[in-house]
């Protein structure tokens, strides 16, 4: 995301730090070329979880079983309408 303003412009961006610890960016051609001054400021984020993970830790709420005559049909569901 970029955000232009009269004397700044704000460029938000995610990305991946290796473990050499470098950043190279490439700047979008609006920035024209000469002496700036640049402010970085390092946000954290969660490392995506595998889908197990987050899964595995959702509370577990057991009901018993299903009902033997229990019905999903659509008509049964939601009436004559269909909603």
């Amino acid at each position: 995301m970029m955000i232009r303003s009269e004397h700044m412009t704000t460029i938000q961006t995610t990305v991946d730090i290796g473990p050499n610890r470098q950043l190279a960016i490439q700047l979008p051609d609006e920035v024209v070329p000469g002496r700036h001054r640049v402010f970085l400021q390092i946000d954290e984020l969660q490392q995506p979880q595998n889908p197990g993970e987050w899964l595995a830790k959702l509370p577990k709420i057991d009901l018993g079983p299903w009902p033997k005559d229990l019905s999903l049909r659509r008509e049964e569901m939601y009436g004559d309408d269909g909603r």
